[in-house]
């Protein structure tokens, strides 16, 4: 248009229609039309910058680079280690795949407002410590990027339904970490529950890995975490790691894994961080309108030794407003109530229905009678969002813009459980929470605690 400058995320919506356009039409494109070979050119990429440079960010950058469609700009970690190194690897990848002799497209930073303020970047994917999940999203979403954001959603109901409201304002599109979901056997599962091939559904299992589990998360938490304040590594901006959360003192265990992800101050432990995968799979299968239960009665152990306090064992009964009941339990807590119909695994979920039941984890699904596994649902039933590849799924709804298959709603409503079964068990009493109202309606101690006060100077709620 004459006169007038279209912006990149303006660029994005036009090519997107665009390309839908020449899909529906005979037109023969050629492979340098789209740039060097089947490489669109830098304009026509999906450009990404990643705020989280830990195990979990290297994974998502490997399972983004590959497509010729995106190019990775940025990289931020407040380890500057981390950085460098992922940053690293990005050029040389280019490097290697595009034929250039130096490539150094990949920027580091150590603060994420500088690189979600980079007009080039579209989307951003944030695979933070917990506590950092909703600010970086917030800030991101507020700039005018997609997100995508690692699980689980957030810290508090209060900051994540103020990302609800910015997604809804902004009409960012918004992946959730979730990746169950694009594996086809879990969509197998629920489409199974939700077209009552196993009778009218009546309770479901959900269990996950606690404090101490076995397999890729045996690490040895005997000593709970060091609490004796050391000096800062040059190599750490601890400042900006803490960010919104309280100040606290810097032990080796502190700003580790395992610190990560079971000290309360910045996370609600592994009932959420892990709890969230068979939950979200849960609330997919269940046919509740992605709405989380009303009621939690629960129990379980909190450490008191050392630097790690988040819930380590739990056990806690669920009610939908239907009636539908739900079980949520940690892995050790689970073995004997799951043995009893199915080999154990450390983590899953488990739909019964009147006439029999289906469940599924990473490596398997199994049923009461093993012919469900091979039907298909008929003509007139319900067939659930298809998605093969999680990391795909969201380049392809940044094109589109249609709503990804882990969309904001059901992180919001799995993150509920989360939270409403560790207030249950610290409380030592059943929680009710108002769908409607989004709080909790029995208990004037419980309910203040769905907030989180936000340290200052940080400011990130009813704010652009």
């Amino acid at each position: 248009m004459k006169g007038k400058t279209l912006s990149r995320r303006e660029f994005i919506h036009r090519t997107a229609a665009a390309a839908a356009s020449a899909l529906a039409a005979p037109t023969v494109i050629t492979g340098t039309a789209l740039g060097s070979g089947l490489i669109p050119p830098p304009s026509e990429r999906i450009s990404l910058g990643f705020v989280g440079a830990g195990w979990r960010g290297n994974d998502l950058v490997k399972s983004l680079w590959n497509f010729p469609d995106v190019q990775c700009l940025g990289v931020c970690d407040v380890f500057k280690s981390r950085r460098e190194s992922t940053a690293g690897a990005i050029d040389k990848h280019y490097e290697k795949s595009m034929g250039k002799g130096s490539f150094k497209g990949c920027r580091r930073y150590n603060d994420f407002r500088e690189l979600i303020a980079r007009d080039d970047i579209d989307a951003v994917v944030i695979a933070t410590p917990d506590h950092w999940h909703v600010p970086v999203a917030l800030a991101a979403v507020r700039a005018g990027k997609d997100v995508y954001v690692e699980k689980p959603l957030g810290i508090a109901v209060t900051w994540n339904q103020e990302l609800r409201k910015e997604l809804a304002r902004t009409g960012a599109v918004f992946q959730f970490g979730t990746q169950q979901r694009s594996i086809a056997r879990f969509r197998l599962a629920c489409e199974l529950a939700r077209n009552e091939k196993i009778g009218k559904l009546e309770r479901i299992d959900v269990w996950a890995p606690g404090m101490i589990a076995p397999g890729h998360y045996a690490k040895l938490y005997a000593d709970g975490g060091s609490t004796e304040e050391i000096p800062v590594p040059d190599d750490l901006d601890y400042e900006m790691w803490l960010g919104p959360v309280p100040r606290s003192p810097y032990t080796k265990d502190r700003c580790t894994h395992e610190g990560t992800n079971h000290v309360y101050d910045n996370s609600l432990g592994f009932i959420a961080g892990w709890g969230v995968h068979p939950l979200d799979i849960a609330l997919w299968g269940a046919g509740t309108d992605n709405k989380a239960p009303v009621e939690y009665e629960g129990k379980g152990r909190i450490p008191t030794k050392g630097l790690y306090n988040t819930i380590s064992d739990w056990d806690v009964r669920c009610r939908f407003a239907n009636g539908l009941r739900l079980h949520f339990m940690n892995t050790k807590t689970a073995r004997p109530v799951v043995e009893a119909y199915r080999p154990f695994n450390q983590h899953g979920t488990t739909f019964h229905g009147s006439e029999g039941w289906v469940s599924v984890d990473r490596s398997k699904i199994l049923a009461g009678d093993p012919a469900l596994l091979k039907s298909e649902p008929g003509e007139k039933e319900l067939r659930l969002y298809k998605s093969d590849n999680h990391s795909r799924n969201f380049i392809d709804c940044i094109k589109s813009r249609g709503e990804t298959v882990s969309p904001f709603e059901s992180a919001f409503q799995s993150y509920i459980i989360s939270h409403m079964s560790d207030l249950s068990i610290r409380f030592g009493r059943k929680i009710v929470w108002d769908l409607d109202k989004e709080k909790i309606r029995n208990d004037e101690e419980a309910a203040p605690r769905i907030h989180r006060k936000i340290r200052p100077p940080w400011k990130f709620l009813g704010s652009k």
